[in-house]
C-alpha cells in the first residue's frame, strides 16, 4: 500500500508496454499521444509520462514550469533550442538518448525521420507554453 497521494509512488508496480494507455493531450499537436505512467505530471510530486509522436508532426517552440529529463525509447527525436523553429538547430537524438531541458528553456522537437517515443520525467506541477501563443493547438 503506498503512504503517497502520487499513484505508483510507494508501491511496487510494473508497466509493460502493452498496458500503456494512450490519450490525446490538448497542449499536443492533434496526432501526438501521451501516456502518464506514475504520478501527475500538473500536481506536486515527481512522475513518468511517454509521448508518442507519428513521423512529420512538429512541436513548436515552447517552455515547460519544470526541469524535465528526455529519454528517448525509439525513433529519432530532433530537439533543438530557441524561440523560433529552426530546422539547423535540430540535434538528432537516438534511442537510448537522453536530453536535459531546465526550466523556461524554449525548445522545439520534430519528428523529422519518422515517428518516436520519449519518456518524461520530473517534478510537478509542470505547466506549458508555447513562446508564440499562435502555436499553442489549446486555442481551438
Amino acid at each position: 500500500m503506498s503512504d503517497s497521494n502520487q499513484p505508483g509512488i510507494g508501491e511496487y508496480r510494473l508497466i509493460r508496454p502493452e498496458s500503456v494507455e494512450w490519450q490525446p493531450f490538448a497542449g499536443f499537436p492533434t496526432a501526438a499521444r501521451l501516456a502518464i505512467l506514475v504520478g501527475d505530471p500538473i500536481q506536486a510530486g515527481p512522475y513518468v509520462i511517454r509521448v508518442s509522436v507519428p513521423a512529420g508532426e512538429r512541436m513548436q517552440p515552447y517552455r515547460h514550469s519544470g526541469d524535465r529529463i528526455y529519454t528517448v525509447l525509439s525513433g529519432v527525436f530532433y530537439i533543438g533550442v530557441g524561440e523560433q523553429f529552426d530546422e539547423a538547430k535540430l540535434t538528432a537524438c537516438g534511442p537510448g538518448s537522453l536530453a536535459v531541458v531546465p526550466r523556461s528553456l524554449a525548445h522545439f522537437h520534430w519528428a523529422k525521420s519518422g515517428g518516436y517515443v520519449v519518456q518524461i520525467s520530473g517534478i510537478g506541477p509542470v505547466a506549458l507554453s508555447y513562446v508564440n501563443p499562435h502555436d499553442d493547438p489549446r486555442r481551438g
